[in-house]
């Protein structure tokens, strides 16, 4: 069943949502060898030896070699050439870090993750140094995501940053978790179009869970146990070293905030201004985070409803209440009696691929005219604007293949949480998602299968460790009351398992949407901006409306 990504999908225009069911992609002329930055000197930052006993001199001296870059790969999950130009002229610029594959043993296997850069226009005198970025996921690439969503960070590079993301390890180019081809996906969701409701679908869901495991195992069985965030963390300490920068400067979204957790936590020494939006509450378990995400979705349903509902010409009707029982059984007849579309691989909009959908739409207030003209095609028999939206959350390209976020994303949690239950387990908790969520919760209980069966057992069986001892810099937790996937009370709960006030400062943007830094949103963005370029943190409890 669907598991919906703590990922953002932060648009700087509704525009981009619809522009992404076309498959438009940044394509450009890429930059030249001549247009980048001479490497990195890594001894010129903190040494590791206190860090990384035994680090080989050959990883912890290494010098990037930044080059052009490609364009993505599929399993970055984006169509098209290489990232076009930024609008000075600043070429987009990408190497690989070379890292060890487990960090108790470092002086064997390494592995390669993934970096994109683009460099400050800010004179050298003026450079502040690196802004490392991951938004999301987990799973989420963010070598190409950088470059479409670098328009809103504009001023942060002017500002004096390198902007630097990187696809951490698991996930894209930094050797990728690969399970199931295109093809077999698509298969599976046909086989299993909507939540289980008789035991012989139970058992085909068994099946195919079991199916889907194995082939995780069988094509990246080698990579699965090292795939936390605790290691991917390490990476960036080593990155940052390798970037010759005294300390990570870092903005987290989403996911991108437990990563920047954990590594305040494993790093606190190393912390240079930081930035969490969208943030994860790290004091709940898996079951608990779950049923949250539920009631986040539903309430993000609720106030989209409630604005269509509130203008004469809303697909589902004249009230909430009417519109909440029209999808619910629009849903319920797809579950049994799929929608044809025009897909050219012959597609049909299922109960599943439209959740899927609609749930994409949700993650921006900015995309909530496109919900309105998928739910039109919708009621008027055509499923097409909302199977284009699931094949965007779910990273699947026009050529009918898949980026490796969701199998990386799997394999992320999997390799942090030890949870999962038996399908006769779930009976006790179906009440609770439904009464969280009518649309949506009878398919995101089954989420609570979790990890049952998979090969590698996590770290933890509940709450993160994210208690920042002593930092060097303080954080900017940044919440949004109407976010879905990340609800607000995140935030709040994520400051104070860190240490409270004097270790991170809280922002609440009060509106819809998932991560709340944007153009749009100057409140925020000005907040965050004086934050990062001088250090100014807003005062604890300030509210953006």
């Amino acid at each position: 069943m669907i598991r919906y990504p703590r990922r953002p999908l932060i648009l700087s225009t509704a525009t981009a949502l619809a522009a992404a069911l076309l498959a438009t992609a940044c394509t450009g002329e890429g930059s030249s060898d001549d247009d980048a930055r001479p490497d990195d000197a890594a001894e010129e930052s903190i040494p590791l030896a206190d860090t990384y006993p035994g680090l080989p001199d050959e990883l912890a001296r290494q010098r990037l070699s930044w080059d052009r870059c490609p364009g993505p790969s599929t399993l970055q999950g984006a169509d098209g050439g290489r990232p076009n130009q930024l609008p000075d002229g600043t070429p987009w610029q990408c190497a690989d870090l070379t890292v060890p594959l487990d960090y108790e043993d470092p002086e064997g296997e390494t592995i390669e993750i993934a970096l994109i850069r683009a460099v400050t226009s800010a004179p050298e005198d003026e450079r502040i140094g690196s802004l490392v970025y991951n938004f999301g996921g987990p799973g989420g690439s963010g070598v190409a995501t950088l470059p479409s969503l670098a328009e809103d960070y504009e001023t942060l590079r002017d500002g004096g940053f390198d902007l630097v993301s990187f696809d951490p390890r698991g996930v894209g180019e930094s050797d990728g978790v690969v399970c199931l081809s295109g093809d077999e996906r698509d298969a599976a969701a046909e086989r299993l179009p909507a939540p289980p409701e008789t035991a012989a679908e139970e058992r085909l869901y068994e099946e195919l869970e079991g199916e889907y495991i194995a082939a995780c195992q069988e094509h990246s069985g080698d990579v699965l146990p090292h795939v936390t965030t605790a290691n991917t963390a390490r990476d960036m300490d080593l990155l940052r070293h390798v970037l010759g920068d005294e300390r990570l400067n870092y903005f987290g979204v989403s996911y991108g905030t437990e990563l920047g957790a954990v590594y305040a936590h494993l790093f606190p020494g190393h912390l240079g201004r930081t930035v969490l939006d969208a943030v994860v509450n790290p004091a709940v378990d898996p079951i608990e985070s779950s049923l949250n995400q539920t009631e986040g979705f539903q309430l993000a349903l609720d106030h989209y409803l409630a604005d269509c509902t509130g203008q004469s010409d809303c697909p589902l009707g004249d009230t909430p209440r009417e519109a909440t029982d029209t999808l619910t059984r629009v849903l319920d007849h797809l579950g049994d009696h799929p929608m044809p579309t025009a897909d050219p691989d012959g597609r049909e909009l299922t109960a599943d691929r439209a959740l899927t959908g609609i749930a994409t739409t949700l993650y921006s207030e900015e995309s909530w005219e496109y919900l309105t003209m998928a739910l039109e095609q919708l009621m008027a028999g055509s499923g097409d604007a909302l199977l284009g939206f699931s094949d965007l959350l779910n990273g699947r390209d026009s050529q009918g293949e898949y980026s490796n976020q969701s199998d990386a994303q799997t394999a992320i949690t999997c390799a942090d949480y030890s949870y999962g239950m038996d399908i006769d387990e779930l009976d006790p908790y179906r009440d609770d998602f439904l009464d969280a969520s009518p649309v949506f919760g009878d398919s995101m209980v089954w989420g609570l299968t979790g990890c049952a069966g998979w090969p590698v057992t996590g770290a933890t069986t509940g709450a993160l460790d994210v208690s920042v001892e002593d930092p060097a810099a303080t954080i900017l937790l940044v919440g949004t009351t109407g976010d879905p996937a990340t609800p607000y009370e995140g935030a709040a709960s994520m400051q104070e398992a860190m240490g409270g006030e004097d270790v991170a400062s809280l922002l609440t943007y009060d509106g819809d949407g998932h991560g709340a830094y944007s153009p749009d949103h100057p409140c925020v963005a000005e907040a965050v901006d004086a934050h990062l370029l001088t250090g100014d943190t807003p005062e604890n409890g300030r509210v953006c409306a």
